[in-house]
């Protein structure tokens, strides 16, 4: 549910588990087109209220990551009243016709009052877990599962320097990649206005040697920054490697906006891979 570019399915190979049929309930026309090109296929169900859970009565697992813009801390808090969060409720409504082995659903960090409504729907508290552990990304998410024993990820030590193709970055781990973040474009006083101004995604800086660095590295100020070499935004491969998505997974289908908007909405793979991964234990 909620498909998106189908990380759930890539996340499933890496947890070394078989995947026979996979249904993809999805309408962004954009992100169908990454899952159509990589997974040709999988069964596409369009618009989710739509679907009857009725019909996949007994299958394995259920999972989804429904709209989490309702919820978010960085928006405005609209909770279940939000036309986008009620979406939460057609989960409920599959899982419940469904009755899947498994299953699995995603979103972000929230009121503690919508968490433990969501945990009351689905009989299960969530299992925090930051993509830092696995990528070079902060991205907090709660995770809603009835999968057995999960515990957070050892850290693999990946830092953001080490997915950067060229500069330098300010920070170890890279600022939350969300769909707003293909809107990160444009000339040098706006990338800068945006980035230090805390409202929008990474930057990654340009013709700034190893000196300007040691002179202005100054980690509770990044003002500093402000002054040295050209600022850019990351890469749509840059992007994939903080998603721990397979390099050219979206390929050129997409203009660079849609693609950083897709893969922004997406799921860290690898964080989904370690749940699922108990599946198979």
């Amino acid at each position: 549910m909620f498909d998106g570019i189908s990380c759930g399915h890539i996340a499933l190979e890496r947890a070394g588990i078989k995947v026979d049929t996979y249904y993809s309930s999805e309408i962004d026309i954009s992100a169908m087109k990454v899952t159509q090109k990589n997974y040709p296929e999988t069964m596409q169900l369009g618009d989710v209220t739509k679907v009857d859970g009725n019909q996949f009565k007994g299958i394995n697992l259920l999972i989804g990551g429904s709209p989490c813009q309702g919820f978010s801390f960085a928006g405005k808090q609209l909770n279940f009243e939000d036309p986008r969060s009620k979406l939460f409720f057609e989960f409920v409504r599959i899982l419940e016709e469904s009755k899947p082995q498994y299953f699995l659903l995603e979103n972000v960090k929230m009121k503690k009052e919508y968490q433990d409504i969501i945990s009351k729907y689905l009989s299960v508290e969530p299992v925090e877990i930051n993509s830092s552990c696995l990528s070079a990304q902060n991205r907090v998410r709660l995770y809603w599962t009835n999968i057995p024993n999960i515990g957070i990820p050892e850290d693999t030590g990946i830092l953001l320097k080490d997915v950067i193709e060229s500069g330098m970055v300010d920070r170890d781990k890279s600022l939350c990649l969300t769909r707003r973040y293909a809107g990160f474009a444009g000339s040098q006083s706006y990338l800068r206005r945006r980035y230090f101004g805390k409202s929008m995604g990474q930057a990654v800086f340009e013709n700034c040697t190893p000196e300007l660095q040691k002179e202005y590295w100054k980690k509770d100020n990044r003002k500093e920054w402000e002054n040295i070499g050209t600022i850019r935004s990351l890469t749509v491969s840059e992007c994939e490697k903080l998603q721990t998505l397979p390099v050219g997974y979206v390929g050129n289908i997409l203009s660079e906006a849609d693609a950083k908007s897709a893969i922004g909405n997406g799921w860290t793979v690898d964080v989904i891979a370690h749940i699922l991964h108990n599946i198979k234990n």
